[in-house]
């Protein structure tokens, strides 16, 4: 950049500011990339306060800062039953959207933001942070470099201490604002699993139950069934007070070898007849995040937080036309997903048999795993 030049910041507005929306301020507010532009929320109190102590020009509606502000790209992070309506509103004024998970509700209306996000040709991105996570990625380059062989078997899980007790529900722990404990957490898990192996044939076994919640399930268990003899195990439950936070993990089998990662540490058993990486030797191997992870320019909660935005950002600032990770479009397929785990539980208490599903095939790479969106 020629001395004195001025570098062009990215105009962005926050949609929400519940416990993800201010994390997401807070990120933003640091970025050299950007300039804060608005915030918008329900409750006045939040929004005199972030006023007086921030500066931040505040909003009611979204419609009032896409008109009075005028954004380039917005944060949404408001309860899941209203991104539907909100990402759409933006998507056709031409803003560059990222939005916390899961994308929607509705397999359908995921869809319909996808083809509308492609035909603006505007950056839609979805807030899975694991893909951000330096353990969860060395997972990705392995598998792309066919280091375990054909997968066969992968047991996937989330687990953490969202919902102890009966009373005291928040939007997340009802049906038709939050989507439970599958749209909330097992989202994470199928998530990765489609970014590591592509979409299902068909899910089979599935179980919603609840612990505590009168509306929604807190725990979910599925078998996700793939063309070539792949099984994925997915265990969910965000009703287990035996964790202190959210873990999130997966256990990935293959014909020469076995990958453990989690959110700290990737453990990686390699056979002699393995085509081995390099870093990485025959027998038990072990690296830790914080050897994997590189730096990012605001540490908050976690590096994978502000990365995702960084991401997101420099790609609006390249004049991109799509998300260069988190897209819309594998949003959506994770969407779909769990309208099948959906469906394939209540056929089952309804009538103890599975109902088949629709497939949906996809394009096999050189050594038999799906290409993910």
């Amino acid at each position: 950049m020629p001395d004195g030049a001025v570098k062009r910041r990215v105009r962005v507005g926050v949609v929400g500011v519940g416990k993800m929306g201010l994390s997401h301020l807070a990120i933003v507010r640091a970025l050299h990339d950007v300039e804060l532009v608005g915030v918008v929320d329900s409750t006045d109190y939040l929004l005199d306060v972030l006023n007086k102590y921030t500066g931040a020009s505040t909003f009611s509606t979204l419609e009032k800062m896409l008109t009075e502000a005028q954004p380039e790209a917005i944060i949404i992070a408001t309860p899941t039953g209203s991104h539907a309506a909100l990402v759409r509103s933006a998507l056709e004024r031409g803003v560059h959207v990222f939005c916390e998970k899961p994308l929607t509700l509705s397999a359908t209306e995921s869809a319909e933001l996808v083809a509308l996000a492609a035909e603006k040709e505007l950056v839609a991105q979805v807030g899975y942070h694991n893909r951000f996570i330096a353990t969860f990625q060395e997972v990705k380059r392995l598998l792309d470099q066919n280091a375990i062989g054909r997968v066969t078997h992968v047991l996937a899980e989330a687990y953490g201490p969202v919902v102890l007790k009966a009373k005291g529900s928040t939007w997340r722990s009802k049906r038709t604002s939050g989507g439970g404990c599958l749209y909330d957490y097992a989202a994470h898990p199928l998530d990765l699993m489609h970014w590591y192996l592509g979409a299902p044939d068909r899910v089979r076994g599935s179980v919603l139950n609840s612990i505590f919640s009168a509306d929604t399930d807190d725990e979910v268990y599925s078998t996700l069934d793939y063309a070539d003899g792949l099984s994925v195990q997915l265990s969910v439950n965000w009703s287990d007070e035996s964790y202190r936070k959210m873990s999130t993990s997966v256990t990935m089998s293959g014909s020469q070898g076995r990958i453990i990662a989690d959110r700290q540490e990737i453990r990686v058993y390699l056979r002699e007849s393995a085509d081995i990486p390099d870093g990485y030797q025959a027998g038990w191997n072990i690296k830790y995040t914080t050897e994997l992870t590189e730096q990012v320019s605001f540490y908050l909660r976690g590096e994978e937080y502000s990365a995702q935005l960084e991401t997101f950002i420099a790609a609006v600032l390249a004049g991109e036309i799509e998300a260069r990770q988190n897209s819309f479009a594998s949003a959506a397929q994770t969407d779909r997903v769990i309208e099948w785990i959906l469906e394939d539980s209540a056929d089952r208490s309804e009538t103890g048999t599975l109902t088949a599903l629709p497939t949906a095939p996809q394009k096999r790479s050189l050594f038999g795993r799906r290409k993910s969106a």
